[in-house]
């Protein structure tokens, strides 16, 4: 039996992979620590709170006493750390707190995990769940490979590249058995409305500005999260120890379609005459340092692993607005308080 340690499980993408872990690995614990800061969410997993195989531990991964004492006390044979500062916009802002989390708190777990571990690493895992932004910028043409150079632009990505290297520097020093991934844009349910896609849906929902960075010509590459769960559950179960391995969508899409295409979808679901909400696309300052485009090669995880998306982006767009339109009060709760002094901070 595992004791596996999720980290960030009651964020947007640590709860679907909860949630799937429960599901797959029925034998074993599933320990969900999370901080809990503005975008862990609880409500994300009521589904499951109650699930015999399931602990909440509320733990901050800056307090290395307090990882060691999680790793130590429940067992931990397998971490899966997804907890991370992960908005571009906020790390301008505050570059000091990415570097806590996202740096210090991986090495301390690398650590934690190390001690506690000691030199009986048969049957354990340190899996570390990364982004393609460590890869910096593409042009027009050409795409991201697990052995692309890194080239981070803003403090976000910097941080995140500087866990990436840590992991890889306890693989290669002391043994620790690692894998790294690196993902493409998620979207999906459960997604915190600073980013684009439910940042959208909700504006539109309420006839609000749609703010658009610059000319809206930049490129990302869009998977359903759910997707991302189950490429993380085949990585975790059968990837290589000490690879990487690239997770994309194979969608790519500038900021200024995909919003149009979202004005569409949710003006149909409002049935708001054609054409009404694309009127409120509203082009703001360009993000300083603002990558032009993502595009992941993930044919590595196809070819070894067998993982492909399941959906195509359209009916996960509309698998995503329909799961904002019946979770309303989710919503509402998530947009209230410290996210609209937040919102009305970045583009008032």
């Amino acid at each position: 039996m595992k004791n596996i340690l999720i980290t960030g499980g009651a964020g947007f993408i640590g709860s679907h992979v909860v949630r799937l872990f429960l599901e797959t690995f029925k034998e074993d614990k599933i320990i969900n620590l999370d901080a809990l800061t503005y975008a862990g969410n609880l409500e994300n997993l009521t589904d499951i709170e109650n699930h015999p195989n399931y602990t909440f531990i509320h733990q901050d991964i800056i307090d290395l006493v307090g990882v060691r004492g999680v790793i130590k006390e429940n067992n931990i044979t397998h971490i899966v750390h997804l907890a991370a500062e992960s908005h571009v916009d906020r790390s301008i802002k505050d570059p000091l707190a990415f570097v806590q989390t996202n740096v210090i708190g991986t090495v301390n777990l690398l650590q934690a995990a190390k001690e506690c571990w000691g030199d009986d690493l048969n049957d354990k895992l340190f899996y570390h769940v990364s982004t393609d932004e460590v890869y910096g910028s593409l042009g027009e043409t050409g795409f991201f490979y697990e052995d692309t150079a890194y080239d981070p632009r803003s403090p976000y990505s910097a941080s995140k590249a500087s866990s990436d290297h840590f992991v890889r520097a306890y693989f290669h020093t002391y043994g620790l058995p690692v894998i790294i991934s690196n993902c493409s844009n998620n979207y999906g349910p459960n997604h915190f409305p600073e980013k684009l896609i439910p940042l959208m849906i909700n504006n539109i929902i309420h006839q609000k500005s749609l703010p658009v960075y610059g000319a809206g010509l930049n490129v990302r590459d869009w998977l359903f999260v759910k997707d991302h769960a189950q490429a993380i559950s085949t990585i975790f179960s059968r990837g290589k120890i000490g690879d990487t391995y690239n997770i994309g969508g194979h969608n790519e899409w500038t900021n200024i379609d995909l919003v149009k295409l979202l004005c569409k979808l949710v003006d149909e679901k409002l049935q708001n005459p054609v054409g009404q909400s694309e009127k409120l696309i509203t082009y703001v300052q360009d993000r300083a340092g603002h990558d032009l485009r993502y595009a992941i090669d993930a044919s590595k995880l196809k070819d070894e692993l067998g993982w492909v998306p399941s959906l195509q982006f359209e009916e996960g767009l509309a698998k995503t607005i329909d799961w904002f339109f019946s979770n309303k009060n989710w919503l509402e709760n998530v947009t209230s308080g410290e996210y609209q002094k937040y919102y009305d901070k970045m583009y008032a």
